[in-house]
Parts: C-alpha cells; structure tokens; sequence
C-alpha cells in the first residue's frame, strides 16, 4: 500500500510538471496576439403579418367566412401561396363573440400571413385595406439563414484576422507561423435604426401612406457582428 502510495503521488507530481512545461512552452515561444471583427447586414427575408378580420369592421357585417375567402382570393392574384404562408393565429379563438351590447353579436377570426419580402407585403397591406381589412399588423422578422450565415462570418473573421498578423510582420521581416490559441467569441445581433423604415404606424398598425412610400415597406434591419482572438507562433 506504501508503493501504491507513492506511485501515485509520482504520477502526480509527472502531470503537474508536465503541464507546467506546455505551459512555460507556450508562453515562452514568440507569438502574436490579434483581435479581428466582421459585421454584415441582414436584411429580414420571413415577415410576419397579424391580421384581424371582424364583422364590425365592416359595413352592413359581412360575415367573416365571406371576407376569408375574398382575402384569400385576393392573395393569391399577389404570387402569395395562402395554404402554405397564411394560417390561423389562435384556433382556440377563432370565431368567438363578443357581445358590445344585447343585440349585437360580432364575430371576428385572426390570421398570421407569412411574407418574404418587403415588396409584396406592401402590395399585401395595400389589398387588405381596399377589402377593408384595416386590422393588419407587423408580428415580427427574421432572418431563416441565420445560423450559416454565422458559420461564414466566423471564416471570414478567422482569415481577417491571419491578414492584419501577416501585415503587423511583415515589416520586421518575420513569418507567421501557425495558430495556437483561438478565443471564439458569440456571434451576437445588433438592430439598426431605419430612419426611413416605413413599416408600420405609431399605433401599431401599417398606414396607407406609408406603405406607398417607395412601393416597398422598409423594415429595420439588423447586424450580425462576429468577433476572434487568435495567437501566432512567430517563426
């Protein structure tokens, strides 16, 4: 049990200073140190549209299923495939009735219109108000290819980063060597503010006016920001 004992404080004492020497190897080997950054822009390419259609909306009520189908219609005349890009929101909500007073029932049925870019929703937004659907409201954005995009950042940040090393060398006439230590950082989203952004109304809901700005409603965009810390071995 001694030798046992001893052995295993000899392995610990090897491990201890072993990694102590890859270490002071490490720190002691010339090396440079550099940060590079990469932004892109992002343009949403799925916006969702909330779309409230009622009886009191319009007049004389007509019933809800009408207005369905002529809205559906009408989408379709846009290139939008309304089995695919135009669900219900709340199927538990869909044509309850609220009673506004003991003689007047209204129903009223949402729906969730998926767009795919900023042209046809005003073209959509424009139609929905001719109907008479004035319920119509920016749900959100997004962007679908988010994720790969962060995966080509992160190439493109990494070959960023060996040219500002090679360019920090090259005028002491020393090569680069290869990378050995890389701090990967989160590739994070930052909004930016459209000042031109005409998507939506200060109560919330899209204006006819707006929406005929430019033939197309502009909506905020973001930035996709990718950072890395990478150290050289200097040759």
């Amino acid at each position: 049990m001694k030798n046992l004992g001893e052995i295993i404080i000899l392995l610990i004492l090897f491990t201890t200073f072993s990694n102590y020497g890859q270490s002071k190897n490490f720190i002691d080997q010339p090396y440079l140190e550099t940060t590079a950054t990469f932004t892109q822009e992002i343009i949403p390419d799925r916006i969702y549209l909330s779309i409230l259609i009622t009886e009191k909306d319009t007049k004389g009520k007509i019933p809800v299923e009408v207005q369905e189908d002529k809205m559906i219609k009408k989408l379709k005349t846009l290139g939008i495939d309304t089995d695919k890009q135009l669900t219900v929101s709340d199927l538990s909500s869909n044509f309850q009735k609220h009673f506004l007073k003991k003689t007047d029932i209204v129903k009223s049925k949402s729906f969730t219109l998926l767009i795919y870019d900023g042209t046809t929703a005003n073209k959509a937004f424009i139609a929905l108000e001719e109907m008479n659907i004035s319920n119509v409201s920016l749900d959100k954005t997004e962007y679908s290819k988010l994720e790969e995009l962060k995966i080509e950042l992160k190439a493109k940040v990494m070959a960023k980063a060996k040219k500002q090393a090679e360019s920090l060398l090259k005028p002491l006439n020393q090569q680069l060597g290869k990378a050995i230590f890389i701090s990967d950082l989160q590739s994070n989203v930052y909004p930016i503010s459209n000042k031109r952004s005409r998507n939506r109304s200060t109560n919330g809901y899209f204006n006819h006016d707006e929406a005929l700005y430019d033939g197309a409603i502009n909506f905020d965009t973001s930035r996709i920001k990718s950072q890395i810390t990478v150290f050289f071995a200097i040759q």
